[in-house]
């Protein structure tokens, strides 16, 4: 009887430990996400294709790809280098070289950094969900 008492006890101290520390709130956390790593920008041949959200793509559009951010977010790229900064609109995935953070379009890549150089430093930082 004291086994099944004990073992009773020390299962629902295990689910109430658990669910003590709940998850905070995903986009709060994004909200303050500042990453850094390497930056480049989409080849003219993606142009007018669909990205992942659906949306079609546009060297002119203020968008860029991340990995794990969810589409619509906002988030701010700084150049490391030059401080020149542009923000960008989530709607695609990747990119999918080690190492690098976030894949923009060329017009915004142009705000930051020459094309010529193809990969530039940055600091990623979300502004907003939506």
């Amino acid at each position: 009887m004291k086994l099944i008492k004990f073992v009773f006890i020390s299962v629902l101290l295990v689910i109430l430990t658990a669910c003590s520390t709940a998850p905070g709130n995903i986009n709060n956390q994004q909200r303050d996400v500042a990453e850094q790593g390497k930056a480049s920008f989409y080849a003219d041949k993606y142009h007018g294709r669909l990205t992942a959200s659906g949306e079609r793509f546009s060297q002119q559009a203020a968008t860029a790809a991340h990995l794990k951010l969810p589409f619509g977010t906002r988030v701010n790229v700084t150049n490391i280098a030059n401080n020149k900064s542009v923000v960008v609109r989530i709607n695609d995935r990747g990119p999918y070289i080690r190492g690098r953070v976030i894949d923009l379009s060329k017009a915004m890549f142009k705000k930051i950094a020459d094309p010529k150089v193809g990969v530039i430093d940055v600091s990623v930082t979300v502004i907003d969900n939506k």
